[in-house]
């Protein structure tokens, strides 16, 4: 039996890189719950599952960073949409800063929806 004085540095660091990467995932997984709540006004359907939300990636300390489109260059929630995200991914205990970054590249297209809003859609 190891007392915990007796780990390698090693061990200590692996323990210790695992914990960051889990705390990570999770932190994820709190975003994107945190994006679902953010509606497109003229669509019955959150931006995530609509296929807006690009990418989410997580940096040290806690900084959040999310890529996304919108359903057209000309949408009329424009404005309000990346705030609304940014405000909701605020509110999550621990996060440090928030950036949104809106792009349309690639184009949106409706095969980007996930099966749950094309469903709601009537796609399906």
């Amino acid at each position: 039996m190891l007392w915990p004085f007796q780990r390698s540095k090693k061990n200590m660091e692996e323990k210790t890189t695992t914990s960051l990467q889990m705390t990570e995932v999770e932190l994820k997984e709190k975003v994107i719950k945190a994006i679902k709540t953010v509606y497109d006004p003229e669509i019955p359907v959150d931006v995530y599952e609509l296929g807006l939300i690009y990418e989410v990636k997580i940096f040290p300390v806690n900084n959040v960073y999310i890529l996304m489109t919108l359903t057209s260059p000309s949408c009329p929630s424009a404005e309000s949409i990346p705030v609304d995200i940014e405000k909701a991914v605020r509110e999550i205990e621990g996060i440090a800063e928030v950036s949104v970054e809106l792009t349309f590249d690639p184009p949106y297209a409706q095969d980007m929806m996930s099966e749950v809003a094309k469903l709601e859609l009537g796609f399906m």
